[in-house]
């Protein structure tokens, strides 16, 4: 496989092969109401993001290469498909002022802990409609791939990959993630879910933790660092076991450390799985210079994950995620989008109505950071080497009958004589300090409403 070099702050990167040519049909979903829904002035939460990133792909005419679908609203049904009764009907009736209230009621207070709702997970106007549009998008997603409407299938709303069945986390209500791939199960025996985002995807694993029917693989800081999972020995029970990978990374990683661990994995992984389709979950706080995120990307290193397992010609979701220089995160989720539809945008950005937020330079692709890379490459080979020996205990990709769905009952917790190891110290993902104190994220905007959905026609 050929390599071109990169002028705009990416590594070097492979050239599109042969079995990578093939024309994509790709859906895109989008809620132009998405970028209203406001965590907080401090939060670094920011829907915001969905809306830059759907600026930037429309004027670079992105949106022509595909078709654009405005998501359904996910009802309370649709989500109670993973999420528990009680928390679904929390979600759905809670309020800014029912929750200040709380704090006067000892009940109510104790039912907003119970569900972790607090200062991660901020109770705010529209809550449960957030909700709904993120699921309903990789619903809709996984519905488009399961027709064959789509080969790819975008939902940068989605990737809310922290929620667990009866408890908020990490900025994360409802695990759109679940309910997508529980739809993708109605009809393919088999899904592979990768996960790209900076943390570890915690609720996506636990709730296929006991079922051979979904793969799932994460790419995650690890140690002292939210949500405190994603060990290497968490790696699924019963029929489940040794279909969840964890790959867990350091500090600094960069551009050419991470394609070294993601392509011989992902290869191993589609050789032995035989996965029918595939969720990429794109979390863009493993970007460089992220704000809560600790590692060193390119937007072209990270769209590199995007562009090899599209080259595998088997359904792909590409949801969205993390991300926190919002900045950043557009120009990832632009031209990851761009990736999907075959198309090499130019560096230089259109004039857009956030054109302020990308100065000095005005480019797609920022350079990353001088940080150091901690990583160690005999550390990396150690885990590379271990993974690939758990694949190897798989002998043959299990089958399953259509009309069996994978449980998403509670996970039990599998006992292991090393105990330090399974420590899960509960963390706050955000320490609370003010994320609104510079001018390009200061995304408190609501008179730059959504027009462009008319650029759609």
């Amino acid at each position: 496989m050929g390599s071109e070099k990169s002028d705009d702050g990416g590594a070097s990167l492979p050239s599109q092969s042969c079995r990578d040519a093939k024309q994509r049909k790709v859906t895109y979903f989008y809620e132009p109401s998405i970028g209203g829904f406001y965590y907080g002035q401090s939060h670094p939460m920011k829907p915001h993001r969905i809306r830059m990133a759907h600026s930037l792909i429309v004027h670079y005419g992105l949106h022509r290469h595909m078709h654009v679908s405005r998501p359904f609203l996910a009802s309370a049904d649709d989500v109670r498909r993973f999420h528990s009764d009680d928390y679904v009907q929390f979600l759905s009736t809670v309020s800014p002022d029912l929750a200040v209230a709380a704090h006067a009621n000892h009940s109510n207070y104790r039912t907003l802990r119970r569900f972790n709702l607090g200062e991660d997970c901020p109770v705010f106007e529209g809550l449960f409609d957030f909700c709904r549009v993120s699921a309903g998008g990789s619903i809709g997603a996984a519905v488009a791939l399961n027709r064959g409407d789509a080969d790819v299938a975008v939902n940068w709303a989605g990737g809310l990959h922290h929620a667990k069945k009866a408890e908020a986390s990490g900025f994360c209500y409802v695990n759109d993630i679940v309910l997508g791939i529980l739809e993708l199960l109605k009809i393919h025996k088999r899904v592979l879910y990768v996960d790209i985002d900076v943390h570890h995807g915690d609720g996506v694993e636990e709730a296929f933790y006991t079922t051979d029917r979904v793969m799932t693989m994460s790419f995650h800081k690890y140690g002292d660092f939210f949500p405190g999972t994603g060990h290497m020995k968490d790696i699924g029970v019963g029929q489940g076991k040794n279909y969840s990978l964890n790959v867990p990374l350091n500090d600094g990683m960069d551009d050419e450390s991470f394609r070294g661990m993601f392509h011989p994995i992902i290869q191993k992984v589609m050789e032995v799985y035989q996965p029918d389709a595939v969720v990429l979950q794109c979390g863009a706080d493993s970007l460089s210079d992220d704000r809560l995120g600790c590692f060193n990307l390119s937007v072209k290193g990270h769209a590199d994950c995007v562009h090899f397992l599209r080259s595998f010609n088997v359904p792909l979701m590409l949801l969205g995620g993390g991300g926190y220089t919002i900045r950043n995160v557009a120009r990832c989720w632009c031209y990851e989008t761009a990736v999907a539809v075959g198309v090499e945008p130019d560096n230089k950005l259109p004039y857009n109505e956030y054109y302020e937020y990308f100065g000095p330079q005005y480019v797609l692709h920022y350079k990353p950071s001088k940080q150091d890379n901690l990583n160690k490459p005999e550390d990396l080979e150690k885990i590379r080497t271990k993974l690939l020996e758990q694949l190897s205990r798989l002998s043959h990709a299990p089958s399953a009958p259509l009309q069996t769905t994978p449980s998403v009952a509670d996970v039990p917790e599998e006992e292991d004589e090393d105990t330090v190891m399974d420590v899960r110290p509960y963390c706050h993902l955000w320490n609370g300090q003010d994320f609104d104190s510079d001018h390009d994220e200061d995304v408190n905007d609501n008179t730059k409403s959504s027009n462009l959905a008319a650029g759609l026609g």
